[in-house]
């Protein structure tokens, strides 16, 4: 099939310097092009050709209203567009819409971390599950500092498994918060990137944000708090189902791991896995699953987390199996509020 479309109105923008973004949407999307006299002449089968004149009919729209894309903002789009073809232009475009969370405007970079903050936003509950560099902790602390900005919550709760010293943290030197700041120390950086300082150690001396092993949760009703579960992929089945059962009334919970990087003693199922099997069609429950798509560090940690999937399905090993687990036939299918 042979289509052509009207080169113009900022569409020359997409083709990149020396044509390379033309190139790489050619490799991509298995299609050639010849541009002439103003027209860009698209060739390929019929569903290819049709998702690269949807793409550039929305790049022309976008541009025309006003948006702007970066060179790195093109080959992202063009390689996730490629990958998925029920994304479009426009709503990886709304995904990177800034929004104001605590000191700092945060856009989130991917669709999934579009869906992974509106879910937080409608539901009590949010698992986000994937790779580590996806941004599921950070945006979820961001998630958690607006709401408290914004008198939503009272406070905010953090905790992760302090797995690396089984728990058992009396060895080691210094007071208690020394034993487990080495464990918590992610949870400070993301709430320092958000928050002054002054303010993070004010909110802590006054109780307002808790940072602790999630052992310390045993026993406790969390009313009027955002937590968050970190690491939850090192809690044991038990923790797991005692952190869920903690969330009170005008609460709002968010759980984080990454499946494929467990550090549990050989024998101990994760809580994670399991709770994906127990709560996943739960009634006011999300699920929001990251890929190496989602990752925004260096551009080689997408390559080595894609290439470690490759390893262990060379393995026999499925790495959307969650370890003996299960993804929803549904992500998400618990019902909003």
């Amino acid at each position: 099939m042979k289509s052509s479309v009207k080169v113009g109105n900022g569409i020359e923008e997409l083709f990149g310097t020396f044509d390379e973004n033309l190139k790489l949407l050619e490799t991509y999307f298995q299609v050639s092009t010849h541009l002439d006299d103003g027209m860009l002449e698209i060739e390929g089968n019929e569903g290819n050709v049709s998702r690269v004149q949807r793409l550039i009919s929305d790049y022309a729209e976008l541009v025309g209203a006003g948006s702007h894309f970066d060179h790195s903002d093109v080959q992202s789009f063009l390689r996730i567009l490629s990958e998925d073809p029920a994304a479009s232009l426009k709503a990886l475009a709304e995904a990177g819409r800034p929004r104001t969370l605590g000191k700092k405007s945060i856009t989130p970079k991917s669709m999934n971390q579009r869906r992974y903050v509106d879910a937080i936003e409608r539901f009590d509950m949010v698992f986000g599950i994937g790779p580590s560099g996806t941004g599921k902790t950070y945006l979820a602390v961001a998630m958690a500092v607006d709401a408290l900005l914004s008198k939503e919550v009272s406070r905010i709760i953090l905790a992760r498994p302090a797995v690396e010293a089984g728990e058992r943290l009396g060895f080691l030197p210094g007071t208690l918060q020394e034993k487990v700041n080495p464990y918590l120390r992610p949870l400070y950086d993301a709430l320092y990137d958000v928050l002054d300082p002054d303010r993070v150690e004010r909110y802590i001396e006054k109780g307002i944000i808790e940072i602790a092993p999630i052992a310390f949760m045993r026993g406790r009703t969390l009313n009027d708090a955002f937590v968050i579960l970190d690491e939850a992929q090192n809690t044991t089945s038990e923790q797991m189902k005692m952190f869920l059962t903690r969330l009170g009334f005008n609460s709002k919970a968010v759980i984080t791991g990454d499946i494929t990087q467990i550090d549990l003693p050989n024998g101990r199922r994760s809580g994670l896995i399991e709770a994906v099997d127990v709560v996943a069609r739960v009634p006011g429950i999300n699920f929001v699953y990251f890929n190496e798509r989602d990752v925004v560090r260096h551009n080689l940690v997408q390559r080595i987390i894609r290439a470690y999937e490759e390893f262990d399905q060379a393995r026999g090993l499925n790495g959307s199996s969650l370890k003996g687990g299960r993804e929803p036939d549904s992500p998400g299918s618990g019902s909003s509020r």
